[in-house]
């Protein structure tokens, strides 16, 4: 099982999210790209599968999704 994190990162004048090391497009918001990486994560893993993920909050805390 391999640990998948997203970052939200300010990127070309506005904000996107980075994992593994390839950023999102850019949005205009920190709340949009968080939003839109929320929904990434949810999309890489199956529901049968329990790959922990971490992720952001909207005021900067990180947590982990052990499964």
């Amino acid at each position: 099982m391999s640990k998948i994190t997203f970052r939200v990162v300010k990127r070309d004048g506005g904000w996107a999210y980075e994992a593994n090391g390839t950023h999102s497009q850019t949005f205009q918001t920190r709340e949009a790209a968080r939003s839109a990486a929320k929904l990434a994560a949810a999309a890489q893993v199956p529901a049968s599968e329990t790959t922990p993920r971490s992720y952001e909050d909207d005021v900067g805390q990180w947590f982990d999704n052990s499964g």
